[in-house]
């Protein structure tokens, strides 16, 4: 709690301090100076105040690390007006979007999944930044989008190519951001396709993948060929033991199954 006080205080007086607490799981003990107090300030004072902060955690499953060192909390976070929320998938984008949070006037939740951060990639040596709200489109596709965020891009991507060996194309979308989030982006997909998968690692209940369910359904329903289907974990802690964590984790497998369901309704 003192670091990220002291974080936002320093932001107030022109710096831009980048915080970092490890585990997402901890901001818990936080909470108040980001809620109350980071994501306010600038509302609170008529535009004429600034909080350019960034504060770093790990989020995710995946390491056995158990229930308190593996979730995936940025629906929380982006449920706050005020905050930008950030959960990049690959290398390239996470050196461009955290350049982007650093330069932003905004208080920025950096999300990085921990299984990630082995992931290697082209990584240009100067500096650039990539625009918060746009989607990336990291697979393009006819049948159906599939719609992932973080770690879930790459299991994603897995799928589709399995998937296209049985003569079903899919259009994997990263919003890269969760808030603010490209509705543009996503819904030109949907209308393309018609048919969407939602992949989503933060919560089986009141989760960034039921946001966006929420807003295909209501800004795109004409465009549905088919139900939504969301992929996510069962509504429990994440397990400690490593068959019950792969079993608790969205993963291909159950990816290729939701988009064969949504291609044969």
């Amino acid at each position: 709690s003192a670091i990220i006080g002291m974080a936002a205080g320093a932001a107030l007086t022109g710096l831009r301090p980048v915080a970092e607490l490890m585990f997402m799981d901890f901001f818990g003990v936080c909470y108040d100076a980001l809620y109350n107090q980071a994501a306010k300030f600038r509302y609170m004072f008529g535009g004429k105040a600034r909080t350019p902060l960034v504060v770093r955690g790990m989020i995710g499953a995946g390491f056995s690390a158990a229930a308190q060192h593996s979730q995936s909390p940025y629906n929380v976070f982006a449920a706050v007006p005020g905050l930008k929320v950030v959960a990049p998938s690959n290398a390239y984008d996470a050196k461009g979007l955290l350049i982007q949070a650093i330069r932003d006037d905004d208080p920025v939740v950096f999300c990085e999944h921990k299984t990630l951060y082995d992931l290697k990639g082209e990584v240009p040596d100067e500096p650039y930044t990539i625009p918060f709200g746009i989607a990336n489109y990291t697979r393009e596709g006819t049948d159906v989008t599939v719609i992932a965020l973080s770690a879930m891009v790459n299991a994603a991507n897995a799928a589709a190519d399995k998937l296209a060996t049985e003569g079903i194309s899919v259009e994997v979308v990263d919003p890269r951001t969760v808030s603010p989030l490209d509705e543009e982006g996503i819904l030109e997909s949907v209308a393309a396709t018609g048919r969407v998968v939602i992949v989503d690692e933060s919560a089986a209940r009141c989760g960034f993948g039921h946001d966006v369910a929420a807003l295909i359904a209501t800004k795109a329903f004409g465009s549905l060929k088919a139900p939504i289907e969301l992929v996510t974990p069962p509504h429990t802690p994440v397990p400690f033991s490593p068959v019950l964590e792969q079993a608790w984790l969205p993963n291909a497998a159950r990816i290729e199954a939701a988009v064969r369901k949504v291609v044969t309704a």
